[in-house]
């Protein structure tokens, strides 16, 4: 009770910014344009700035285990297919449907959300390891509902959707911070003055700036259509995820510092690029809307449950 009172205690301020932002678009009048305007500044500049910064400096970071993505999207692959299962006999969805549904009960908000209470609960040693999984995260993700898709449509894998997918994940400014602060840490070399203090000054604006962009954008959504499908993507996410992850670290001998950043990272609310896959693909879109917000409300009390557990 303790370990989940400490980390409800730490993650309450970083809720409050969802809130707030959430409040300001449904009660201030401003227009839906400033939300977009926000996360755009943020994915492009705040947060890249601040991955860039820390991990420019990787040689002083603590190493990472790599087996920590087998443990995180081994997870994923397992809740991926329970999601189609569920998908197609509780609710006779299509192939299609299916593979929406499944990623829905995977896809975390990994960037506006996981990193700041990766960072407030675990510290900076915990960045490497959350930025080895954000670099794979999207790729291997969007490859996984793609390829399954395609699998529906024409009984056999695209190259080029695979293709288009890995240019689309090189392109994002994100994963381009995280490749380039690596190279250049990898270099031993130190940033300048000059450069190192307006970096340091953007990636602060970037994660509170990320979670009011993120309370925003939930204000556009809503809860009440299809709940039945949004509660059937939200209890594996938030749950069942979290607890075959930790046991897949378990069964690795993962580290501490793996483990928790791993179990943080699928307990989290879920991401709102699987809503914008589902509109793409034109399937689940009623219910992926209220499994966004109904995910990222209920992560406030899911994420401390969940490193409470993994810290035991």
């Amino acid at each position: 009770m303790t370990a989940f009172l400490h980390h409800l205690t730490l993650g309450a301020p970083l809720f409050a910014l969802i809130l707030i932002g959430y409040l300001l678009m449904r009660f201030a009048g401003w227009p839906r344009t400033m939300a977009q305007h926000l996360t755009t500044f943020v994915f492009s500049v705040g947060l890249p700035a601040m991955l860039f910064r820390m991990m420019s400096d990787l040689s002083q970071l603590p190493p990472v285990d790599g087996r920590l993505l087998v443990a995180f999207f081994g997870g994923c692959l397992l809740v991926f297919l329970l999601g189609r299962l569920i998908a197609g006999k509780a609710f006779g969805l299509d192939g299609i449907g299916q593979s929406v549904f499944g990623v829905g009960c995977i896809f975390s908000n990994n960037i506006m959300l996981g990193l700041p209470l990766a960072k407030a609960s675990l510290g900076d040693p915990a960045i490497p390891s959350v930025a080895l999984v954000l670099l794979f995260n999207a790729l291997i993700l969007w490859t996984l509902v793609s390829l399954s898709v395609e699998w529906h449509r024409h009984g056999s894998l695209s190259l080029k959707g695979l293709r288009d997918t890995v240019q689309g994940v090189l392109r994002n400014p994100i994963i381009l911070a995280i490749l380039a602060g690596s190279a250049f840490g990898l270099s031993g070399a130190a940033l300048p003055a000059m450069l190192d203090s307006p970096l340091k000054m953007l990636g602060q604006t970037g994660m509170p700036l990320a979670l009011v962009a993120l309370g925003m954008s939930l204000a556009e959504y809503n809860l009440k259509s299809e709940w039945k499908v949004s509660l059937a993507i939200v209890i594996p996410k938030l749950l069942i995820l979290p607890l075959i992850v930790f046991g897949l670290a378990r069964l690795l001998a993962l580290p501490p510092l793996e483990t928790r950043v791993i179990v943080l990272l699928a307990s989290i609310g879920q991401g709102a690029n699987v809503f914008l896959m589902a509109r793409q693909f034109k399937a689940v879109e009623g219910g992926m809307a209220g499994a966004l917000i109904l995910s990222t409300a209920l992560s406030a009390i899911t994420t401390p449950l969940a490193l409470a557990m993994a810290g035991s």
